[in-house]
């Protein structure tokens, strides 16, 4: 044994020892906790949050003279992902070896002119995954994006750069293009509205193809106001229609899928649809049985697994075949370029596009099938009143830089809920509905192709509810978890220290007022709300708290080091010293 061991043994009984250990283990995990804060402000810092491969500034056209209407979009800025035309520029496909391989474009873009003639200024072009081949948001070339709700997790993918570009508040609103979930799930864990629009009801002339089967154009924004206006311009949709009663519909199995209580999210649209007019009473129902019986081509894309229930086997055989289609059609349109170039590629997209490549299908036929009988199965279901709801996502978002990636199940489960529309090319968009255990939330709600104008006008219709039903449910007690159990005063905790993230400090310490009157004998309770006070400036406060915290637990730095802290503000620079120390 060494001489420090022989000596901790010797004196394991003393206390003092322990404060003197525990000091030191303070001082390590301080400096540590310090260097992660000062590269998280680094990369919070970057100007652009690693959202643009270029930036330039192309200015609307004029605005045409009285008394025509003034542009829709006027004064509003927006970003492009770099998968769309812009003349005298070279279009990136998010890869160094397409952008080196190809000249700039002589035209632009059809959505991009339309923006530019409805008022809108652009002011760059966006990071993609690669090839618009992954769901993550990672490029190893340009950067992943920062993510501004999670700085140390994914954006999302494959329009990363949009996502990213809208929710850190550079730009009002972004263009991607979504084939597999490429809009909606950047937006799902970016916190922000996302729109993919029915399919071919958006020019792709300009834009690169990856599947044409499954490609649209869509767009990001915070602001529903926001959304909807570039729907309309888009879209070129009427100002009025004859207004409709809504029928929302929330897909139970899907829900299943997703590690956000169903009753929390259920509760919120509930709610907020009571306080309107014109809906009725929601259903609900089991969608993977639905479609099971109502897509017979799907039969022959089963896995044969007696552990799958049959709702459950459909939705994988949905998913499947998307990936199939996606597959021998981004095979047609860049087979000849990838073995001609052989293009430096990230290995998870380099395994996409061998995939691909690789690709030998003799049931073609068959694909096109299930998707033509999935868009009458949807039109069956939502008739020309009915809303889809279900999650955006299952799962939340993995860290960057780590070895840890999407798990089987993880990727199953997102490919799921996002072959509903790909497969159909019915409307989805993506709707924020605040967070939980610190991840943004999201719901998603579809209707039938060409009801574009409808999902449109009910979000823009709802949000406000929506908005108001979010904040009363993150006040009340807690949902209960799978198992139906939880601790209240652990939520209030867990809720109080993402108010402490985001730099909400009375909010803070008002959850950690409720979690202590749940439960007054947890020492982590008072230290963290004394940490709340320090940041107020409350410092007598925060010194009660510590020594309450420490009284609790003899051995907990935090409160040892938060109270010197107190002490050392208030003038007590003896007893911080002693440190009682």
């Amino acid at each position: 044994m060494t001489k420090p061991l022989t000596l901790i043994k010797s004196h394991a009984s003393n206390p003092k020892l322990w404060v003197v250990i525990g000091v030191t283990v303070a001082g390590i995990v301080v400096l540590a906790e310090t260097r992660r804060r000062r590269r998280k402000a680094m990369l919070m810092n970057r100007e652009d949050f690693g959202a643009f491969v270029e930036r330039f500034e192309i200015l609307p056209f004029p605005q045409p003279p009285p008394p025509a209407a003034k542009q829709s979009l006027s004064g509003l800025t927006f970003a492009i992902k770099d998968i769309f035309d812009v003349k005298d520029y070279v279009t990136g496909f998010g890869n160094p070896d397409w952008r080196r391989t190809h000249d700039v474009a002589e035209n632009m873009a059809v959505v991009v002119t339309a923006l530019l003639k409805n008022g809108a200024t652009c002011v760059g072009k966006t990071v993609m995954d690669e090839l618009a081949m992954g769901i993550t948001g990672e490029n190893m070339h340009y950067g992943t994006p920062i993510n501004p709700q999670m700085p140390s997790f994914v954006p999302g993918g494959s329009s990363s750069g949009s996502a990213v570009a809208v929710a850190s508040e550079l730009v009002d609103f972004a263009l991607g293009t979504d084939t597999i979930g490429c809009i909606r799930i950047p937006a799902a864990f970016c916190g922000i509205f996302g729109c993919r629009p029915s399919h071919g009801a958006v020019s792709m002339i300009g834009a690169i193809p990856n599947s044409q089967s499954l490609d649209t154009i869509g767009w990001f924004a915070r602001d529903p106001s926001v959304l909807h206006r570039v729907g309309h311009a888009l879209l070129q949709l009427n100002a009025v229609e004859p207004r409709r009663a809504r029928l929302l519909i929330f897909a139970d199995d899907l829900f299943q899928l997703s590690k956000v209580p169903k009753q929390k999210t259920e509760c919120v649209i509930s709610k907020a649809i009571g306080n309107l007019s014109g809906y009725q009473l929601p259903k609900h129902m089991k969608l993977g049985q639905y479609i099971a019986s109502n897509v017979p081509s799907l039969k022959g894309f089963h896995e044969e697994s007696t552990k799958l229930q049959n709702g459950t086997s459909a939705l994988k055989a949905l998913s499947s075949v998307m990936i199939s289609l996606q597959r021998y059609e981004f095979k047609a349109n860049h087979e000849e370029w990838v073995k001609s170039v052989k293009p430096k590629l990230a290995p998870d997209v380099s395994n996409h596009v061998l995939a691909a490549i690789n690709t030998k299908y003799e049931n073609i036929k068959m694909l096109y099938k299930v998707r033509t009988e999935m868009r009458a199965c949807l039109q069956s279901l939502l008739k020309d009143d009915g809303i889809l709801v279900f999650p955006t996502v299952a799962d939340p978002p993995f860290k960057l830089n780590t070895k840890k990636v999407y798990s089987a199940e993880s990727h199953d489960r997102a490919l799921i809920l996002s072959a509903i529309a790909s497969m159909s090319g019915c409307c989805q968009v993506t709707i924020p509905l605040g967070k939980h255990d610190g991840c943004p939330i999201s719901v998603s709600f579809i209707s039938y192709h060409g009801a574009d104008k409808f999902l449109l006008d009910t979000v823009l219709d709802m949000y406000s509810s929506l908005q108001e039903q979010v904040g009363i449910v993150s006040n009340l007690a807690p949902f209960p978890d799978s198992n139906g159990n939880f601790d209240a005063s652990e939520l209030l905790k867990e809720k109080g220290n993402a108010a402490f993230k985001g730099k909400q400090w009375n909010k803070a310490v008002n959850y950690y007022n409720e979690a202590i009157k749940l439960n007054g004998s947890s020492a982590t309770y008072y230290c963290n709300r004394a940490a709340a006070y320090l940041e107020l400036g409350c410092f007598q406060q925060a010194e009660e708290d510590c020594s309450k915290a420490i009284s609790l637990d003899k051995k907990n730095v935090k409160a040892y080091l938060r109270r010197g802290t107190a002490r050392e503000s208030l003038l007590c620079y003896k007893e911080a010293a002693q440190g009682e120390l």
